[in-house]
Parts: C-alpha cells; sequence; structure tokens
C-alpha cells in the first residue's frame, strides 16, 4: 500500500501527522536531500514538501521527478513562500493540456 510523506522544517509540517500522514522534519537542505532520495526509493505515492526546501533541492527533484511514483508536490510553509507549488501546478497543467487554462496568460 502506498502512502504519503510530508517534508520540511519542524514548524510547517507537524500538523499534517494529525492527518495520518508521516512527517519528516529536516533541519537544511543536505538533510532534506537525503531525505527527498529515501522517500522516492520507498513506497510513497506523494511526497509533500515545504516550497523553501523545494527551492534548495533543485537537482534532487528532478531526479526524483523523472519517475512515475512518488507525485512531488510543494506546499507553502510557514516561512519563505515563493509561490513555487501553484508554478508548478501550472506548468504541469500546460504540459498534460497543451496551454494555459487555469490562469489565461499569453
Amino acid at each position: 500500500m502506498y502512502k504519503i510523506a510530508v517534508l520540511g522544517d519542524r514548524d510547517s509540517i507537524y500538523g499534517f501527522a494529525a492527518l495520518g500522514l508521516e512527517v519528516f522534519p529536516v533541519a537544511g537542505p543536505e538533510e532534506g536531500a537525503r531525505a527527498l532520495r529515501n522517500l522516492c526509493e520507498q513506497e510513497y505515492a506523494v511526497v509533500y514538501i515545504t516550497e523553501a526546501l523545494s527551492a534548495q533541492l533543485g537537482p534532487e527533484l528532478e531526479r526524483c521527478r523523472e519517475n512515475l511514483l512518488p507525485a512531488v508536490i510543494p506546499i507553502p510553509g510557514v516561512h519563505s513562500n515563493t509561490g513555487m507549488g501553484i508554478q508548478m501546478v501550472k506548468r504541469s497543467v500546460e504540459q498534460a493540456v497543451g496551454s494555459d487554462i487555469i490562469f489565461n496568460e499569453k
């Protein structure tokens, strides 16, 4: 059975434990890269990652995205939100549909 993980700074992710998701607090980008690599090698269908951490893990995120699972999804955290999550959703929709149907920007 597939699992769902949440990766990021402690303050941003611990509320997800109350929902039954597995949380993996990390202190920095090196620890985050190791944790993400481990999660991508296990049976996780979805890995939510804070935007601040995902901004620091570019190459590791790209390696994970080469596989079908897990889906790595940036989420806003308590600090340093960049809007990366919505941009990634927009890019994925454009890739799947062929045009920007969310924002209708030219």
